[in-house]
């Protein structure tokens, strides 16, 4: 989930600010920030929940794909056997989890 600080930080990287129990209406700005509307606030949120959301396909294959060392265990033995064993189950994932 985005919490409200990271919608700010992504609006405002320098913002100084605290924010009590994830409410908009208690954000407190420090130091000379400009505050930032609520509105303003809501809607970069949005957008940045959005975005998580629209790439939970590139989770599910993070997690899908073989580690690291199978992989080149796979690719290893491809080039000594002749075979794609590697490109296979790479596509596997890829097909599983379509962009």
């Amino acid at each position: 989930m985005t919490d409200i600080a990271k919608a700010i930080k992504s609006i405002n990287n320098l913002a100084e600010f605290s924010v009590n129990a994830e409410d908009i209406n208690q954000i407190i700005w420090y130091n000379g920030t400009t505050p930032i509307p609520a509105n303003e606030i809501l809607a970069k949120q949005q957008e940045l929940i959005t975005e998580y959301n629209s790439k939970q396909y590139q989770r599910d294959r993070t997690k899908a794909y073989p580690s690291i060392q199978e992989q080149l265990d796979l690719q290893y033995w491809d080039k000594i056997n002749n075979t794609n064993k590697w490109e296979e189950a790479i596509n596997a994932v890829k097909t599983k989890y379509p962009k």
